[in-house]
């Protein structure tokens, strides 16, 4: 069945705060839209794949959430088709909180943060975890070459909605590879200058 997000999220509880705040008809508008937000365009797939980390929330017995943030090498999430994203889940320090909560609820939510741009994807879908044989044929798909960790498992998300969130109040930040690549012509402009001015002295 096709989804969009607010007929996921917007129970009557929520819309009962949109219209006592006056954002109802504008949400109400996205809720009954035609196009449903279930299967990835090639924004979305693009911008996944030029994630190095995201979070996941998933849902424990106890009824609390949990959530955890997962990074790796860029692209390490990857599209595997317009409704199926997956990653390998690299060794950590063995909690499993995650991967436990998934064996009694499979709902997942993901958020992915562009800070340099203030963009921000969400994510609603179902994991499915891969472990032993049934994981052997995903862990070579989901690896990374020249990444050293340890896989331990896969986990494959079927995806049942997304939508991009505004960008307010996201702080731009910069990774250090984001910096050096700004920095490099003027670096490179620099050491001209230096050469020239060496020269000139000669």
């Amino acid at each position: 069945m096709a989804h969009n997000f607010g007929s996921l999220v917007f129970t009557p509880l929520v819309k009962a705060l949109q219209e006592k705040y006056g954002s109802r008809r504008q949400y109400a508008r996205m809720e009954g839209g035609s196009a449903s937000r279930d299967k990835l365009r090639p924004g979305e797939s693009e911008f996944i794949a030029e994630r190095d980390s995201f979070y996941i929330s998933t849902l424990g017995a106890t009824g609390w959430p949990y959530i955890q943030h997962r990074g790796g090498p860029k692209g390490f999430l990857k599209v595997i088709d317009v409704q199926t994203i997956a990653f390998a889940d690299f060794r950590g320090n063995k909690q499993f909180i995650s991967t436990g909560n998934i064996g009694a609820n499979n709902r997942v939510a993901l958020i992915m943060v562009d800070y340099p741009r203030q963009l921000r994807l969400k994510i609603l879908g179902r994991a499915e975890v891969f472990e032993g044989e049934r994981a052997k044929e995903w862990m070579e798909r989901l690896r990374e070459p020249g990444y050293k960790a340890v896989i331990e498992r896969a986990y494959v998300i079927k995806v049942d909605a997304f939508d991009w969130n505004c960008p307010q109040h996201i702080t731009p930040r910069f990774t250090a590879e984001q910096i050096q690549e700004t920095l490099t012509p003027f670096e490179r402009r620099l050491e001209e200058l230096e050469l020239e001015l060496k020269k000139s002295r000669t």
